[in-house]
């Protein structure tokens, strides 16, 4: 029975291999679908990378999906079929690792084409907003404002899409006070692994609805979620304050997210940081703010050593401008940051949330922004984060780096433990972000080869040094990784999969379970 099985089972492998090229077109009939299942060459090469840059694969097929149905249709007849055959969804394309990709299946383009997106749909009275999947964070932004109302928490970047990063988790300085994007999402549709188009909240598949938070894409894809909104301010209060002393900069950071516990006190809206171990960074894509020709930096850097830029905001109305200065002065007053390194901006609350994209602009136009990011963001425990400082800013880095290395700290109670996101068991753990750029300038310590020998480098510290870090948009290539990464949390993972996807079709490209298409019939 058992040698009769492999024997089918090699039979339908070779089939599927054979066949690879036109059997989505097989089993998809014209009629099926509202929208367009392209394989044509161009459209296929659109969606073969991604932002990072670092690997590439082109599916059988793109589909342009006209509803959320066409998306369960595409992976149902996946799933119902004898020959299996991977589903990934892209947005935007803004992936490191190409996990949005898939070399023997079809991308689903999420974003990027308004017939499969409804418009938005706010609920002034319940404070939330309904919106596509693929739908990119600027135009919710911009439907909402329509009412006064945004979204509570962000990501640095808003030309990403709702879908992708829910799939992660959704970070940025607001988090520390309203949790990741993940934690303010009352409810999602979702087309399952099976092809099933399911509703799911706290309150109805509840189950299914903490999987894909932060599940990588590994139970379903998104098509729909509902976003907590809050009333949005008009201006922002902007201010960058630099630090010498590492210790002196993290206690200010962990003092000002600990305000959230006090729901009477001051305290700012956004908090974030970097780190300079190179002058020309006090600059870089994220943002234009100051010069480093200004004396005070000029003079800090000339005994070469690691500086830390304390970034803060203060969200305000026209109608209270006047108290805005007594807030920020009584806040700033108790930091510790080095006198006379203060540098303040007020701006509309758009300019501030869409910072990065005015910077992309300049980049774009000298052709430094489609080039690879060996980006590597980590998760790292408060009671190690002082190791990161020693070892790697003072230490790996040199003093020189290709692109801005964010630092920031969140609260473990702002995010929801039910969810697929992994993070350290600490109270407090910051996020350290180095977010570098690939150049062939002639300066061998801005080639991907040597970035990304260098983030091998960081990771080896962190394990020598049993720094229990974690790390956010993950990349690993065995299961065996997968399984230390998710640790207690693997179990439950594993078996969401089996529940929600359980011939493995969606999201091949994290390369966290073995594609059902792709199984060593051997190792049976």
């Amino acid at each position: 029975m058992v040698t009769k099985f492999l024997l089918t089972f090699a039979i339908c492998r070779l089939i599927v291999t054979v066949g690879l090229a036109v059997y989505p077109t097989e089993i998809l009939r014209s009629g099926d679908l509202e929208g367009h299942l392209s394989m044509d060459p161009s459209d296929v090469v659109s969606v073969s990378r991604d932002f990072g840059g670092l690997s590439s694969a082109e599916p059988m097929a793109v589909l342009y999906p006209a509803s959320s149905r066409d998306v369960a249709r595409l992976v149902r007849s996946s799933y119902e079929s004898a020959r299996v055959f991977g589903v990934s969804a892209r947005g935007h394309g803004h992936s490191i690792n190409g996990q949005a990709m898939t070399g023997n299946g079809v991308v689903i383009q999420m974003s990027g084409h308004r017939k499969a997106a409804p418009p938005p749909r706010v609920s002034e009275r319940l404070m939330y907003v309904d919106v596509w999947g693929g739908e990119l964070w600027i135009d919710v932004l911009r439907s909402t404002l329509e009412y006064g109302l945004a979204p509570k928490s962000w990501t640095d970047y808003l030309y990403l899409s709702v879908g992708g990063t829910i799939s992660n988790a959704g970070i940025s300085g607001q988090a520390f006070n309203h949790g990741p994007q993940i934690s303010n999402v009352h409810e999602l549709e979702v087309v399952t692994g099976k092809g099933e188009l399911v509703t799911c909240s706290e309150d109805q598949n509840r189950e299914l609805y903490h999987a894909v938070l932060g599940g990588l894409g590994q139970f379903g894809i998104i098509t729909r979620a509902r976003i907590a909104l809050e009333r949005a301010p008009q201006k922002v209060r902007w201010i960058r304050v630099l630090y010498s002393n590492f210790s002196a900069f993290t206690e200010d950071q962990e003092f000002l997210i600990s305000l959230h516990r006090q729901p009477e006190a001051l305290k700012f809206d956004y908090v974030e940081g970097f780190v300079i171990v190179d002058e020309g960074l006090i600059n870089n894509w994220r943002s234009s703010f100051f010069s480093p020709r200004n004396p005070v930096i000029s003079s800090l850097h000339a005994d070469g050593g690691v500086l830390y830029c304390l970034e803060i905001a203060k969200n305000y109305h026209q109608s209270n401008a006047l108290a805005i200065d007594q807030e920020v002065e009584a806040l700033l007053k108790k930091l510790k940051y080095i006198p006379g390194t203060e540098f303040t901006t007020d701006l509309p609350y758009v300019d501030f949330l869409d910072r990065v994209h005015k910077a992309e602009l300049k980049l774009r136009a000298k052709n430094l922004w489609d080039v690879p990011h060996p980006w590597l963001n980590l998760f790292v425990p408060k009671s190690r984060i002082a190791d990161l400082d020693e070892g790697v800013f003072k230490g790996i880095l040199g003093n020189k780096t290709s692109g801005p290395i964010l630092i920031y700290p969140m609260n473990k109670s702002k995010w929801d433990e039910r969810n697929s996101v992994v993070t350290p068991n600490e109270s407090v753990f910051y996020l350290v972000a180095f977010l570098r750029s690939a150049l062939d300038n002639g300066d061998e310590t801005q080639t991907l080869k040597f970035l990304e020998n260098q983030n091998q480098q960081i990771l080896r510290f962190c394990e020598d040094r049993d720094i229990q870090v974690k790390q956010y948009l993950p990349h690993y290539t065995t299961q065996q990784e997968w399984m230390r990464h998710f640790g207690d949390k693997w179990e439950l993972f594993s078996r969401r999969k089996m529940e929600f996807d359980p011939r493995n079709i969606l999201a091949n490209g994290q390369a966290i379970f073995k594609p059902y298409f792709d199984l060593d019939v051997a190792s049976l």
